[in-house]
């Protein structure tokens, strides 16, 4: 019997990329699988239909899990949708694992353009508070996990990422308020700061090699981690029974490039 045996767990940004080596490609997608290995039953959400209906057939396939997939803009009306349905399917939510962003990376400040912008903050921060404050009723019940995905781009505010950067210190201070105010509560929820080895980045190491060996910088590990053993393991334990006590905190997986004071 699994960790997350009976219990339901959301996954956003969770649709399936691979590998060409036919690895998992994503970080969401690690997640799922590392849950999935733990029994969960699944509710992934995305804004790439194909991905999550290709996560779902591995999953439900490989692991014996059931999953249930949404798609759609991150809004409030949507996300009451996916809550309803994982209620309605499963009757309860354990845990909400905010992975889902998509920001204009490689643009100045002075370039950026609203939609960029909004782009950054719709996909990512607004998507984390709608997920988190629906979710909250249902979290309460079951004393469950939030953990959120936060980046160095913000922690070290790197050249040409400014929408992102400001997306994810949102959330990270929007976790710290969470910690806060639902500790009382029983749960409790930390954040993630990752980088791995996935689909886009092995795409943009053939399509710009050169850019990508002025961007990409290994990490003092010696190798980028792997989006399920070394980004979604961490992400079970966050949610798993061990770490309850740890609340409001940034957990940096980059193999020694995270270190901050």
């Amino acid at each position: 019997m699994g960790l997350f045996t009976g219990k339901t767990v959301i996954v956003t940004g969770g649709g399936k990329a691979t590998l060409k080596d036919g690895s998992a490609g994503s970080i969401g997608y690690g997640i799922d699988i590392a849950f999935a290995k733990e029994g969960a039953n699944l509710v992934i959400t995305g804004r790439n239909v194909a991905k999550l209906e290709a996560a779902k057939e591995s999953l439900e396939a490989e692991y014996g899990v059931k999953a249930d997939v949404s798609d759609g803009q991150d809004n409030e009306a949507v996300v009451q949708n996916v809550i309803d349905k994982a209620i309605e399917e499963f009757g309860r939510i354990d845990a909400v694992v905010n992975n889902a962003q998509a920001s204009a990376s490689g643009v100045t400040i002075a370039d950026h353009t609203m939609d960029q912008f909004n782009l950054a903050i719709y996909s990512g921060l607004y998507a984390t508070y709608l997920y988190m404050q629906k979710a909250y009723p249902h979290l309460k019940e079951t004393k469950g996990s939030v953990v959120n995905f936060a980046s160095g781009a913000g922690l070290f505010g790197n050249y040409g990422q400014c929408s992102y950067a400001a997306a994810k210190e949102g959330i990270r201070g929007l976790t710290r308020v969470a910690a806060n105010e639902w500790g009382k509560d029983g749960i409790n929820v930390n954040i993630v700061c990752p980088l791995a080895w996935t689909a886009a980045l092995e795409n943009f190491q053939d399509a710009y090699p050169e850019a990508f060996k002025a961007n990409v910088h290994m990490p003092p590990a010696g190798h980028y981690g792997d989006v399920e053993k070394e980004i979604g393991r961490v992400v079970v334990q966050l949610c798993g029974p061990d770490f309850k006590y740890m609340n409001g905190e940034t957990v940096t997986l980059e193999g020694g490039m995270g270190q901050r004071p």
